[in-house]
């Protein structure tokens, strides 16, 4: 393990004003976007859609990583240089999805466990050698009547703590997500409440791990009301809750924090990510995104499968990028939404 190189990679991945964007969907969740938009999901159209977003111009200013899925790392542009090479020319750092998706819980109605841990050390080594600086890994949690339950909580971030550990003897950076899900009629007293025990347990497994956490990257979901809740949070309670959160649970150690957008708009996850930055609370981690739907949708309905549209599909996400970057710093204004 080269702790140095972990450490500088995990901080150039939550520099002020840059956050990461996540492209790393499957090809089950790739077609169901593109059915969105009435475009067939094939290699073909996948990858010029991923090839859209990465060379999209002035983005690279705002996004330090990228998050890819094992198709798209092993794709390139139309002239043939690999995306990994993009990416890097650019001054970003690739990543790689490493996880399998989920499964049920055996015993554990409603409750998911991440598969993904055979065979990982062999598919990290091969990632390094594309140019993977990073990886990441998604737990599920859910909220409903009597669950979240204990075992599926420390299923899962055991799961996570091996995943880093592996990680990290190849030299990748891991970002751990434990994602609370926002789907539910919970409030959001409930959701602080399983969001603190769920990353407690994830720290507890990864000093249990020994992994070293100078070397690794949370991305959270927010503090948030559930979605059917009739009672919704406002921005300012989203933001304390959230802070108060992470600094009773996240070790001073850790780089960063890059939020997941968790299934809230594109505009509530960039001014809920602005209010945090914008309460001056001094913090021993920064605050950053992580963001696929809430960076990628306008950039998605702008393309609409149409070469012809790709440098307005660019341009809503470099508005997008660029935006969320202020919201990393507190800069924020919602009279940047009209910005062409």
């Amino acid at each position: 393990m080269n702790r140095q190189r972990l450490e500088e990679v995990a901080n150039a991945m939550v520099v002020p004003g840059k956050g990461i964007l996540a492209m790393d969907e499957s090809n089950p969740t790739c077609k169901r976007r593109f059915d969105s938009i009435g475009v067939e999901a094939n290699e073909e159209s996948r990858r010029a859609y991923r090839e859209l977003l990465i060379t999209a111009e002035g983005s690279g200013e705002y996004l330090s990583g990228y998050i890819l899925f094992d198709e798209t790392i092993r794709q390139a542009t139309r002239d043939g240089q690999p995306f990994p090479e993009i990416i890097a020319s650019a001054g970003g750092i690739p990543g790689i999805k490493v996880d399998k998706g989920t499964l049920d819980l055996p015993g554990h109605s409603g409750e998911k466990f991440t598969q993904g841990l055979d065979g990982l050390g062999e598919r990290l080594n091969e990632y390094r050698e594309m140019g993977a600086g990073f990886a990441k890994w998604r737990a599920v949690i859910t909220i409903d009547d009597g669950i979240p339950s204990t075992a599926c909580i420390e299923a899962n971030m055991r799961a996570l703590a091996m995943y880093a550990s592996i990680c990290q003897d190849a030299d990748i950076v891991p970002i751990v997500e434990p994602e609370v899900l926002i789907d539910g009629n919970h409030n959001i007293a409930t959701c602080d409440a399983v969001t603190r025990t769920t990353i407690r347990s994830l720290y507890r497994a990864l000093a249990e791990q020994d992994v070293f956490i100078e070397g690794t990257i949370l991305k959270p979901s927010m503090v948030v009301s559930g979605k059917s809740c009739p009672t919704q949070a406002g921005v300012d309670e989203v933001a304390e809750r959230t802070i108060a959160c992470l600094k009773n649970s996240v070790p001073a150690a850790n780089p960063g924090v890059v939020f997941l957008s968790g299934g809230q708009t594109v505009v509530q996850s960039t001014v809920h990510l602005n209010a945090m930055n914008a309460m001056g609370v001094n913090l021993p981690w920064r605050l950053s995104f992580s963001y696929g739907r809430a960076l990628q949708e306008p950039a998605l309905k702008a393309w609409a499968g149409a070469a012809e549209n790709a440098a307005l599909a660019q341009g809503a996400l470099a508005l997008r990028a660029r935006l969320n970057g202020a919201a990393t710093l507190g800069e924020y204004k919602p009279e940047m939404e009209a910005a062409a």
